[in-house]
């Protein structure tokens, strides 16, 4: 059974237009004009338990407001939204029982408390039971690193620590549902691999269902076996990161690291697209040209130290999906 039900939720937005200076203050008193825009257009998708959803698009898309649904911190104008067999913004403490939500951008800790006073006013709130409290406390606060920063108050915490502090107090009440609103974002290279591998953790050992939304293409690679993208307010996609490659392009890259920094290397089945010295990125369509059959043809031409293949970078395919869109 499915754990989130989404069908055609619309949410659009009133935005209140002013000129700019002391004069389009006053005018904007005596007669506000207002602009509408559509946040979210009739988008439908199922979640089943255990997913691990990239949920993707650029700003604006829509991605923001579709957490806040199914949150239930927002009501659609239209639509019908389930959450564990719920709608989200009909029972809300119910609701919020069963979910655990982290917005990248904002923290639900205390800025002048300690971290673990933080936790204990949010066991209060959800009314978790000690025993339940304690070992879930612990087990977040080993697996998490917080140890050292606990009695740290927030507004102390690095970026990081703060980020990996408020994973923890989403999962206190031990939540079904995970909703990741840009976890990683402005994180440091180590923060965002401890980030990372505590999701995968917790998805693959705890079998909780996740969704992420992120800008940062690496996380979707690293974590998500299904991938929802949206722009405008509109789905564009859904299925796997290779559905998504398949739909834009069928092409991959071979980089050859040359011995010779002065060879010029040319094939007529493969494009040059980059060069740095030896190292030559060459673009092919596999269905034209066998990989096999082009690494051979290369390497019986040109003395070559190394060479590998990969898939255009997922941030490509993503910009020409939505160019082909527009």
């Amino acid at each position: 059974m499915s754990q989130v039900i989404v069908k055609d939720l619309v949410k659009n937005y009133r935005i209140a237009e002013r000129q700019p200076g002391l004069w389009g203050a006053f005018k904007s008193i005596l007669h506000r004009e207002y602009r509408e825009f559509c946040g979210l257009d009739h988008i439908s998708f199922t979640l089943e338990p255990g997913e691990l959803v990239g949920y993707i698009g650029p700003n604006g898309a829509g991605k923001s407001t579709t957490v806040k649904l199914l949150a239930g911190i927002m009501i659609p104008d239209s639509g019908h939204c389930e959450v564990l067999g719920r709608v989200p913004w009909k029972s809300r403490i119910e609701h919020v029982r069963e979910i655990g939500v982290v917005f990248g951008q904002r923290t639900q800790l205390w800025w002048d408390l300690p971290v673990i006073e933080s936790f204990e006013l949010l066991r209060d709130i959800y009314q978790v039971s000690t025993t339940d409290y304690i070992r879930q406390r612990d087990e977040l606060i080993e697996i998490l690193d917080l140890s050292a920063f606990l009695d740290v108050p927030v507004r102390q915490l690095s970026l990081g620590q703060r980020m990996r502090s408020d994973l923890a107090a989403a999962l206190l009440h031990n939540p079904q549902i995970l909703f990741l609103d840009e976890p990683t974002i402005g994180l440091d290279a180590v923060s965002k691999l401890a980030v990372r591998d505590f999701i995968k953790c917790l998805n693959r050992e705890q079998e909780k269902t996740v969704i992420l939304t992120t800008h940062d293409m690496d996380d979707i690679e690293a974590l998500c076996s299904r991938v929802i993208l949206i722009d405008e307010g509109k789905i564009l996609s859904d299925g796997s990161l290779s559905d998504l490659r398949a739909k834009v392009s069928t092409e991959r890259l071979l980089i050859v690291d040359l011995v010779e920094e002065t060879a010029e290397l040319h094939d007529p089945d493969a494009e040059v697209v980059h060069r740095d010295n030896q190292q030559v990125h060459l673009r092919f369509d596999p269905k034209k040209v066998p990989v096999t059959v082009l690494i051979s043809r290369i390497t019986a031409q040109y003395a070559v130290r190394d060479l590998f293949v990969e898939n255009p970078p997922i941030e490509e395919i993503i910009a020409r999906l939505y160019k082909r869109e527009k």
